[in-house]
């Protein structure tokens, strides 16, 4: 088996650690230790303070299959294997494809939900997004003209990652249809459910609706707490998932007995955590907002109607590569193109989830026009008032 390199991750690593201002943060901004722990119940707490640090259950401890389990219908505690979010693509490919089969990914997507495929010999059919007047859009009829004899799987993302899409309930429903008519297994990659900007446009997990779901989730996005290194699989099909523990003990047997305790405790206080980062999220978007609209000359702003992050498009001279490269070079601003997710057309990705947002658009400023926001006020154009007013809640640092 051999996967090409993961050009965001490489990319990440040449140049997270060194930049000064991240703009293209996918993930929320991260709680401290002390804070999480603040919000730990007595039980859960007393779970921390005994703490051992042995081994623990391969499928992940049970009172923290428990709580996930809370977070879906339909599924059960024994439907649930943690993983870490990434192992997790990796132990469900090589748990569900052989060689020569099909799988259809929606995209762009992040590497490792198609990569992974191709690496095992698996052939795969991109799923595009298109962009209409109205912004993002899905054709359930591409998915349609997509399928083969030998398509075993259909890939999704909702909140979409880059582009913050998610389809109608509708067309949501279409897909599920799609996937049962053909027996196809159906893989949602939910990473950043519970950040929709409209509660209305949430929509089910995967392995509440289809018996032949699985949905991707863990608490690196939407919670915030990527240094756990938590996620998980939750699926209906048994035998899918028992495959995919046996392969898990060639990886990391088990995850980390820390990480799981303070996963009980993030899962006890989700609707805290989640409302704070909602709260970032929307007060960025406006900030964003107004920014691109300052300078539509030479940006496209798309909103999106979820998650952490937004893709827009740089109609200014010179690709966008060459943009993002400049502003790494001379602001110390990342900035992700395009490119680094197999996108083309110049677009390129903002977070919209730490609080650093708004210091690092004012860095653009002198790359892109130092526009202010009304009357003669001096002070920075994207220091939206709220966002620096308004009680939030506090948070450090975090990994991507």
């Amino acid at each position: 088996m051999r996967i090409e390199p993961f050009k965001l991750e490489r990319f990440f690593a040449r140049h997270e650690f060194t930049a000064k201002h991240l703009l293209s943060a996918s993930d929320c901004e991260t709680l401290s230790l002390p804070e999480l722990l603040d919000l730990a119940t007595p039980e859960s707490f007393a779970l921390w303070n005994h703490l051992s640090l042995s081994y623990t259950e391969s499928q992940g401890h049970p009172l923290l299959r428990a709580e996930v389990a809370r977070l879906y219908q339909s599924v059960s505690p024994d439907d649930i294997l943690i993983a870490a979010p990434e192992e997790a693509i990796f132990l469900l490919i090589l748990a569900l494809l052989e060689p020569g089969d099909h799988a259809v990914v929606l995209t762009p997507a992040y590497q490792s939900l198609y990569q992974v495929a191709l690496g095992a010999g698996c052939a795969v059919t991109r799923l595009d997004l298109s962009l209409e007047t109205q912004g993002w859009r899905l054709d359930p009829d591409l998915l349609q003209r997509s399928l083969t004899p030998r398509t075993r799987l259909v890939v999704v993302n909702f909140p979409h990652n880059p582009t913050g899409f998610m389809p109608s309930h509708q067309e949501f429903d279409t897909l599920v249809r799609i996937a049962r008519q053909r027996g196809l297994y159906l893989l949602g990659d939910e990473m950043y459910r519970f950040l929709e900007h409209d509660p209305a446009h949430r929509l089910p997990a995967v392995c509440d609706v289809y018996e032949k779901g699985i949905s991707l989730s863990g608490l690196s996005k939407s919670f915030g707490l990527p240094g756990l290194r938590l996620g998980w699989l939750a699926t209906r099909d048994a035998s899918l998932l028992s495959r995919c523990q046996e392969i898990k003990d060639y990886t990391t047997i088990c995850l980390s007995a820390p990480s799981e305790i303070l996963g009980i405790i993030a899962l006890r206080a989700r609707d805290a955590i989640l409302e704070r980062n909602r709260s970032i999220v929307a007060d960025n978007l406006a900030v964003a907002q107004r920014f691109f609209a300052e300078h539509s000359d030479r940006f496209t702003w798309i909103q999106p109607r979820g998650g952490s992050v937004a893709f827009p498009v740089w109609t200014g001279n010179g690709s966008v590569d060459d943009f993002c490269q400049r502003m790494l070079d001379e602001r110390g601003v990342l900035i992700v193109p395009g490119s680094l997710v197999d996108s083309p057309g110049n677009h390129f990705r903002i977070g919209l989830g730490r609080r650093s947002v708004p210091p690092a658009l004012e860095k653009c400023v002198s790359l892109v026009g130092p526009l202010y926001f009304g009357g003669s006020e001096k002070k920075g154009p994207y220091q939206a008032d709220a966002f620096f007013t308004r009680a939030i809640g506090a948070g450090g640092p975090a990994r991507r």
